[in-house]
This record gives structure tokens, C-alpha cells and sequence, in this order.
């Protein structure tokens, strides 16, 4: 499957904090910035943070329930090789990241199966990262 890289621009109302979450949390290498924003090499997709006021959905999180589990929205995220999912899992975990839902198997035995983990920023931005043993089943019903 070949992929065009997307280009996500997010509001952060604390910059600083937010260009160390991505560049030395998720080790993100950083582009070009400003001191408005910052661009990111998100795991080969760009993602832009902008100085912004706080907005509603950073202030009042709402959430969806899906297996059992109230999911933020909105959200973004990355689909990952299995393998890069454990490994980002692990990372986090052992930086003590508070998760909005622990990594876990989602869908377990059931058409769809994926490992995924959900956390927010430091501005609220909810993120979500999952993987798919069988990239197949991305989006199968």
C-alpha cells in the first residue's frame, strides 16, 4: 500500500511544551518554525503546531464509546507496522505517559482486530496511534 504523506495543521496553546512533546517525547524531527509554529516529520507525514487560544474541544473533551472505551473526539493519529506500535508503546509507557486508554487489543477476534492507544498533548489534542497485523483489514466491515 503506498501512502501520500498528510499534512495536519493542530492549535496548541502552549508551544513549548508542545514542540517537547513531539520532538523529544515522540522524537519527531522538527522543520522549519517559527515563533508562531513548528512543522514535524510525523512519522513521514507533516504535522504543523500553531500557537492558538485554547479552543472548546481542548477545554471540554467529548468522547464516543467504542469497545468499551470513551474515545476523545476529535482525534488524530498514525497507523503503524505492528511492530512500530510496540515499540512506541513501550516508549511511552516507560516515560510514564498518562494514557487516555492504555495500548491494548481492540476488537480482539472479531473482523477489524487492531492494537491501538490513545493520549492527549500537553494542549488536549487527542492523539491515537493503532496497527494491524493485517494491514487488510484497515477498513473492513
Amino acid at each position: 500500500m503506498s501512502v501520500a504523506p498528510f499534512h495536519l495543521a493542530i492549535p496548541v496553546y502552549d508551544l513549548a511544551a508542545a514542540r517537547h512533546f513531539y520532538g523529544d517525547i515522540f522524537g519527531c524531527e522538527e522543520g522549519r518554525s517559527s515563533e508562531q509554529w513548528v512543522d514535524f516529520d510525523f512519522f513521514g507525514h507533516q504535522l504543523v503546531i500553531h500557537e492558538h487560544p485554547k479552543t472548546a474541544s481542548q477545554d471540554h473533551a467529548h468522547t464516543n464509546p467504542v469497545d468499551g472505551h470513551d474515545v476523545p473526539v476529535p482525534h488524530f493519529g498514525v497507523v503503524l507496522a505492528w511492530d512500530d506500535w510496540e515499540a512506541l508503546a513501550k516508549r511511552l509507557t516507560e516515560r510514564n505517559t498518562a494514557f487516555v486508554i492504555e495500548p491494548y487489543i481492540r476488537f480482539k477476534g472479531q473482523v477489524g482486530e487492531q492494537a491501538t492507544m490513545f493520549l492527549l498533548d500537553p494542549c488536549q489534542n487527542a492523539l491515537e496511534f493503532k496497527a494491524f497485523k493485517d494491514i487488510g483489514q484497515l477498513f473492513a466491515k
